[in-house]
């Protein structure tokens, strides 16, 4: 008896290391807390994001190189997952300039049009500390960059339970960000959050 019982348990734990092992995604970490105002000048926090899965970037309104193309891509995905309860949160590291109204009308403008898409302002200091303390997304103002701001054109994905996570390379490692200028990588990125969405 106690032998069919140590092969059942080793035969559970050799399925749960399989099941880890194979697993597509990886959890890198937490995602940081945040709270900011929205373009419809409401008070929208991490709490607003849980149970769901969503993509995180970085962008100012006024950014003529990476942000157009960036949201572009943000746009992709949400396109890809209507009607689907996918959140988006993209934190302005210009927030003096980008004011809700202004963040409204770049909504409009870009195709914006998912309720759970959230363009983030508030406190400058707060914004850069999550970006480069939180999400690890590099974020610099006084930049040499395009109107003297600097960022990463990265997005973070975040699962239903809060995790940041990614797929692997094909080394195994963590590709940790999705890409927002490649098309391949935001074709990997819907196919891991439909991943997520499927998984129970």
């Amino acid at each position: 008896m106690k032998k069919k019982f140590h092969l059942l348990l080793s035969l559970c734990f050799f399925t749960l290391l399989m099941s880890c092992s194979d697993s597509k995604l990886v959890t890198i970490g937490k995602a940081p807390k945040f709270s900011f105002t929205n373009q419809n000048n409401q008070t929208i926090s991490n709490k607003d994001y849980e149970g769901k899965v969503y993509v995180v970037d970085f962008f100012f309104t006024t950014c003529p190189t990476i942000c157009p193309i960036m949201t572009s891509s943000m746009v992709k995905v949400q396109n890809a997952f209507e009607g689907k309860n996918i959140g988006f949160a993209s934190f302005s590291i210009n927030p003096e300039n980008d004011t809700p109204e202004v963040l409204r009308e770049y909504a409009q403008q870009h195709g914006i049009t998912s309720p759970n898409w959230h363009l983030l302002t508030g406190d400058e200091e707060a914004i850069y500390d999550l970006a480069n303390n939180g999400f690890n997304l590099h974020a610099q103002n006084n930049a040499k960059g395009i109107d003297g701001f600097e960022h990463s054109g990265l997005f973070a994905l975040i699962d239903q339970k809060g995790n940041i996570v990614s797929r692997k390379d094909a080394d195994g490692s963590p590709i940790i960000y999705y890409d927002g200028l490649e098309d391949s990588q935001i074709e990997m990125l819907i196919e891991d959050i439909k991943l997520l969405i499927d998984t129970p």
